[in-house]
């Protein structure tokens, strides 16, 4: 830089003097304290910076501070007998995470309200007959469980640039017990969402026009009761498994499904009751696989489904009864149907006369 600014100021250009008048002198003056002056400003500037570091740092060490403090007691609220003191710390970390200093407190504050929901649960119809507490403590526990559920589905339903926006964050479900809950239109972007080996037993769980855009696994899921809706449902370039799932007399609708370069895969999953409908379901470059799948009572609907550019798998399924339905479905034909030798035929598989590819 210094000899840069020789360079630029052409003094290997200027005439040397013998003896330096007065206006030389002060210029040379003005030309110190203008360099003193410079350096002191730099001086100032670093030290200036390096107090605003500190201070920024003390400001996170407090409200971190803080927010232990209340996050301390939004926990403590949750563990009481009361419900409604329950209903305010589920509340409290909910406000907990969207003040959060930092990004992993904030997973922190989601982790705890995911595993408030899997904790032991006793679903309405596993209760005594005729026990009215019983009743009123499950009616009780349902409602805090439900509210965990639709405040993070209100917090999913934000832009991912919003301030209290959870898209992004991991959601473990594992093992959890779903008698009901709504995620409707939430998006499910980045992160990881499992609902592993979780149980649904009753009620309605709506996923109604949720947007998927990372992997989401319900592998080794029961299904024995009440309903799983899907419809209106969008899976961009994620992945849905329901690996090793049980289906003994839920409903799980996935009508008007869209699929894009996207991955439906029930591998090993077991069909006993229930049905699974794809009614009017639109699969671009996505791939749907029931590879190694037991069908013994259910009913698979694709009634009016569309694929482009898709795959359906059925190697290694096994068919004993139940109904397999293509009827009006147009696109890609299933790449390979092989029932197992202890089941010479499928029961019932319905497929449209002709297949567009």
């Amino acid at each position: 830089m210094f000899y840069t600014g020789w360079d630029l100021l052409s003094v290997h250009g200027l005439k040397p003097e013998h003896r330096i008048d007065s206006t030389t002198l002060f210029d040379l003056v003005k030309l110190s304290f203008g360099v003193v002056a410079g350096a002191g400003a730099l001086v100032a500037l670093v030290v200036a910076y390096r107090r605003q570091r500190v201070d920024e740092d003390g400001a996170l060490r407090e409200a971190t501070r803080l927010h232990t403090e209340r996050f301390t007691t939004a926990v403590g609220q949750l563990g009481h007998d009361s419900a409604a003191v329950r209903l305010g710390g589920v509340h409290a970390l909910a406000g907990l995470a969207d003040d959060a200093p930092t990004r992993e407190l904030r997973q922190t504050c989601i982790d705890v309200l995911c595993s408030y929901l899997r904790l032991p649960y006793t679903a309405e119809a596993d209760l005594p007959a005729g026990d009215a507490e019983a009743r009123h403590n499950y009616l009780a526990l349902r409602e805090v469980r439900h509210t965990v559920i639709r405040l993070i589905r209100d917090h999913l339903r934000l832009e991912t640039e919003h301030l209290h926006s959870w898209q992004g964050h991991d959601f473990d479900f594992t093992g959890a017990t779903f008698d009901g809950g709504d995620f409707t239109e939430a998006t499910f972007s980045g992160g990881t969402v499992s609902f592993d080996e979780a149980a649904f037993s009753g009620g309605e769980v709506a996923f109604h026009r949720t947007t998927f855009s990372s992997k989401v696994s319900f592998n080794a899921a029961k299904f024995s009761g009440g309903a799983v809706v899907f419809s209106g449902a969008t899976f961009s370039g994620s992945t849905l498994e329901f690996g090793k799932a049980t289906f003994s007399g839920s409903m799980v609708y996935f009508n008007r499904l869209t699929v894009c370069d996207g991955v439906l895969n029930f591998y090993g999953a077991a069909f006993s009751g229930g049905a699974v409908k794809v009614k009017e379901g639109r699969f671009s470059g996505g791939t749907v696989s029931f590879h190694s799948t037991t069908f013994s009572g259910s009913t698979v609907n694709f009634h009016g489904t569309r694929f482009s550019g898709s795959a359906v798998d059925f190697k290694e399924a096994v068919f004993s009864s139940g109904t397999v339905d293509f009827r009006q479905a147009r696109g890609t034909a299933p790449s390979g149907l092989v029932p197992s030798r202890r089941s010479p035929m499928p029961t019932s598989l319905l497929l449209p006369r002709a297949w567009s590819g």
